[in-house]
């Protein structure tokens, strides 16, 4: 399966993007409202400058405390994120990001943000897949 199907699964939802300078307790904020894991700083909506996650705001929040929350993403993003293209395969994704130990990757074409995945969707199309692969077997064997 490629990342492209999984993005057409997703449906057209946007990538959800902040600018940097952007403060961590906005993006905690978003985080929750919007019910995601992560969110792409981008100061065009189309560069993936950086990434932060919950993730990366919990381990600030135990190394520095609660005054973390103060400061901007270009304080806790990772930088240059891992990005993938629309014709990566799902096993390469979920291959990259449990080798970089990060779950969500911005998609790219052209130079240009066109979706994220998580690990969870890639996990998901390929659970999907698998269960396809099962049918069609039970099937030729069944004599279907």
């Amino acid at each position: 399966m490629l990342v492209n199907q999984i993005l057409k699964a997703k449906g057209d939802a946007a990538v959800v993007t902040v600018k940097p300078g952007t403060g961590v307790a906005e993006v905690a904020q978003i985080l929750a409202e919007r019910r995601i894991g992560g969110v792409v700083v981008s100061s065009d909506g189309k560069k993936a400058e950086g990434i932060i996650s919950e993730r990366d705001i919990v381990r600030a929040l135990a190394v520095r405390g609660p005054d973390c929350m103060q400061e901007c993403v270009d304080d806790m993003m990772t930088r240059k994120p891992v990005c993938g293209a629309r014709d990566d395969t799902a096993d390469d994704v979920m291959k990259r990001m449990s080798e970089g130990r990060f779950r969500h990757m911005p998609i790219m074409e052209a130079g240009e943000l066109v979706g994220i995945v998580t690990i969870g969707d890639v996990v998901a199309a390929r659970l999907d897949e698998l269960a396809m692969e099962r049918n069609a077997l039970e099937g030729m064997i069944m004599g279907h």
